[in-house]
């Protein structure tokens, strides 16, 4: 859930890219990377070239966007200069093979800017919250099993606090899209942090990579929030094998975004879980979440409210064709909407729906992941949850808006009698928990700020005055 997917799945983000050029056959097979300088920010690009049949395939990334092995339409490379074709997003890139850099132009829609591009594979500077080695604490590789999903292995690592005999600990459950251990995203690494944070202070923490990601087995592209669910309850049964490291009476369950869904849900079935933290967790249904989320991300793209309610209203309609999805019928009427936001819009959205979006978003917006998240209704689960939560959520929180999210939350734990719920709402973070300006998906990337202090000391604190 708003936690970016490949191209993030809650919210369809729009990127412009291209790729990357050559100097003979053997010099331009391989990865280029450059930085696109467009207007309101620069981009990282990353283009994977290879050769089939004499033929040259390209593919791109995006890192700071989160995008990619997004496919390119042609590549040629002849006499040192390459370009490379990209039909849907109205793309062309060309440059030409200098020493050890191409220098190029990349265009979209009649507007260039300047590409150029080195060989070798991008990476992002560490960032200054990463923990290095030697730890201070215990690190054991782990696996274990889900034996309600045909046994696929699940592969991770616990964190045990050195001289505290059976401490308590918490599994980390990631946000929506493919997520490795660390909640690896844009450079940053959430999950490490905030496993470090956690077991300096005396918390174990059970972290894993998702299924289908990494080390772990299983098919992601086929999973739903409820897949996920049986993988949490699967780390939960592992941790009961290990009364030798930790107290197996303070199991607890820390889940951001998506993974704050998935949290009340265990909880609310498994009464012998100790807490439950919900890191920027919805406390309104999937469709809500959808629509409030595409509000707040035009308002910062400073779309006008016309369009924007023009947006909100076909959208509406459309979530409700998606709840109950029924195939080719239901991709029409959902295609006929798409149209007429097109034909009533003054222009903002004329030009973005152009017939290969339409196309592609249909498909997303109709995938058993989606169409799981649009019916899901947090209510059903928090209201029988009944351990200590803790609901906190980032003011500037762009993705899972924070006050409408908290209320829900609370109304939810009041219909269940909870005695021990705390909710907060941190000023300043963004959906990452990072501190913020505007809370963009923009800025996340750019941030340098991994997990705010604050909020990591709210976290520990918090469990560690009940365990």
């Amino acid at each position: 859930m708003m936690d970016l997917n490949n191209t993030l799945r809650n919210g369809i983000y729009f990127v412009f890219l291209l790729m990357a050029t050559l100097g003979s056959a053997q010099d331009i097979l391989g990865d280029w990377n450059g930085v696109l300088k467009a207007p309101s920010q620069e981009l990282p690009i990353v283009f994977h070239i290879s050769k089939q049949n004499g033929v040259y395939i390209t593919t791109m990334d995006s890192p700071a966007q989160g995008v990619k092995g997004l496919a390119t339409d042609k590549t040629t490379f002849e006499n040192n200069e390459l370009e490379i074709v990209m039909s849907k997003l109205m793309i062309v890139y060309k440059g030409s093979l200098e020493n050890d850099t191409i220098k190029g132009t990349f265009t979209q829609g009649g507007m260039p800017f300047p590409l150029d591009l080195v060989k070798g594979k991008f990476k992002f500077k560490s960032k200054s919250q990463e923990p290095s080695k030697p730890y201070p604490y215990l690190s054991e590789e782990i696996v274990f099993y889900n034996s309600d999903a045909g046994s696929i292995k699940l592969s991770g690592i616990l964190t045990l606090p050195k001289g505290i005999k059976k401490p308590p600990v918490a599994i980390l459950i990631s946000g929506s899209g493919p997520q490795d251990r660390n909640e690896e995203l844009l450079g940053h690494k959430p999950f490490s942090v905030l496993s470090d944070h956690l077991t300096k202070r005396g918390i174990a923490v059970l972290r894993y990579d998702d299924r289908g990601v990494a080390d772990s087995e299983g098919d992601f592209s086929k999973a739903t929030t409820f897949d996920f669910v049986s993988d949490v309850e699967a780390a939960v049964a592992y941790l009961k094998t290990r009364e030798d490291v930790v107290d197996i009476k303070k199991i607890g369950l820390i889940g951001h975004s998506e993974g704050g869904m998935i949290a009340p849900v265990v909880a609310s079935k498994n009464k012998k879980i100790a807490f439950c933290v919900l890191l920027a967790g919805p406390g309104i249904n999937g469709k809500e979440i959808l629509l409030t989320q595409a509000r707040k991300a035009y308002e910062l793209a400073a779309i006008p409210e016309s369009e924007i309610n023009l947006n909100e209203k076909y959208m509406d309609q459309i979530y409700d064709i998606c709840k109950n999805y029924n195939g080719e019928e239901s991709d029409k009427q959902i295609s006929d909407l798409f149209y007429k936001i097109k034909e009533e819009s003054s222009g903002v959205l004329k030009a973005q729906f152009t017939n290969e979006i339409i196309e592609n978003t249909i498909k997303q917006l109709t995938t058993p992941w989606m169409i799981t998240f649009i019916n899901f209704d947090p209510d059903v689960y928090l209201s029988k949850t009944t351990c200590s939560v803790l609901a906190i959520n980032g003011e500037k929180d762009s993705q899972v808006l924070s006050k409408i999210n908290l209320d829900g939350i609370e109304k939810s734990l009041i219909k269940s009698e909870n005695k021990d719920v705390t909710t907060m709402e941190l000023k300043d973070l963004n959906h990452l928990f990072q501190t913020s300006k505007t809370g963009s998906f923009s800025e996340y990337a750019k941030n340098k700020e991994t997990f705010s202090p604050k909020a990591l000391e709210i976290i520990s604190d918090w469990i560690n005055k009940r365990y």
